[in-house]
């Protein structure tokens, strides 16, 4: 009983590693626009700034920058 214990112990001491599961240098693949759930994720973004550049008076968009397209 104590050795299937410590076993847990340490498998669940083993999952909580100071190493990050991503690299920095990785983080650039994840933030690729391919990386979306999106069935086109290059055209969904062009459709986005094109909606925020449109409706930038109107405020409700995440993106910063007004609707003169001077993001």
């Amino acid at each position: 009983m104590r050795t299937a214990i410590l076993a847990a112990l340490l498998l669940l001491a083993a999952g909580c590693s100071v190493e990050p599961w991503v690299k920095p240098y990785e983080r650039a693949h994840l933030a690729d626009p391919i990386m979306s759930f999106s069935r086109d994720p290059v055209a969904d973004s062009y459709l986005n700034h094109v909606h925020e550049a449109r409706e930038g008076a109107r405020g409700a968009g995440v993106a910063s920058g007004g609707g003169c397209g001077c993001n």
